[in-house]
């Protein structure tokens, strides 16, 4: 039986790579399943919106230009929110700065429809030496050891990748958890991830690598503080 899946690829600033994306995501096989492409712009002020409106509405490809910010976490509500209202079964994401292969998503979506899989996300630390291949700048190769040491001592985990941007969603899970009362700024994929965990969802790692490029460290700095303020919470009152 053909499912529906939904990718949906969040923008912000990302210009030319969101054509990247697109050509790598049309190369694709999805002959066994329904899909949809999503791409929802979180109020860009480069040259990003010049690129979407080259890519023309179908079918096949929903598009949405927020009036305001959403900030990272409100732009990836907004989607699954789009997913489970149109019943799709699985929702892949793509981050728009094409820092994540999108060639991944026909794995993840095999891996999505195994028994028992509830999320699939993509490890950059499951092969360490590819991680700085790849161009992951030192100090958030260790940060990401130290923070997902930190989640599964806390949590009683074995995650080699706890802070990764790449996943897919069984819609199910959203049946238990509440979209609204997830972080809606950068920290939305740790506090979901804390919260699939309190509900015994079973998360599926699949090795991967990554591109980076020019990244604010200031950002990183603010996400880990609100990551260690949300395990910490959790220590006391078990997030759900």
């Amino acid at each position: 039986m053909k499912k529906k899946i939904l990718i949906f690829i969040i923008t912000y600033q990302s210009s030319f790579r969101l054509f990247n994306i697109m050509k790598k995501i049309k190369k694709l096989n999805f002959k066994k399943d329904f899909y949809k492409i999503l791409i929802s712009d979180d109020c860009s002020t480069d040259d990003t919106i010049n690129y979407i409106k080259k890519i023309r509405s179908s079918k096949k490809i929903k598009i949405l230009i927020n009036k305001k910010n959403l900030h990272y976490g409100g732009n990836i509500k907004q989607c699954l929110k789009y997913a489970i209202k149109k019943k799709f079964d699985y929702a892949i994401m793509i981050h728009g700065d094409d820092q994540y292969d999108a060639k991944y998503i026909p794995q993840m979506a095999k891996k999505l429809k195994q028994p028992n899989i509830d999320i699939v996300t993509g490890s950059r630390m499951l092969d360490k030496k590819k991680a700085i291949k790849g161009g992951m700048p030192v100090y958030k190769f260790i940060g990401n050891i130290i923070l997902s040491k930190i989640f599964n001592f806390i949590c009683k985990t074995n995650f080699t990748d706890a802070h990764t941007g790449l996943w897919g969603y069984n819609l199910n899970i959203f049946k238990q958890i509440n979209l609204n009362k997830i972080d809606s700024a950068i920290n939305f994929d740790s506090h979901l991830r804390i919260k699939a965990v309190n509900h015994n969802f079973k998360i599926m790692e699949i090795p991967i690598k990554t591109f980076y490029r020019t990244e604010k460290s200031s950002w990183h700095v603010i996400y880990s503080l609100n990551f260690l303020k949300h395990i910490l919470i959790n220590i006391f009152r078990k997030i759900k």
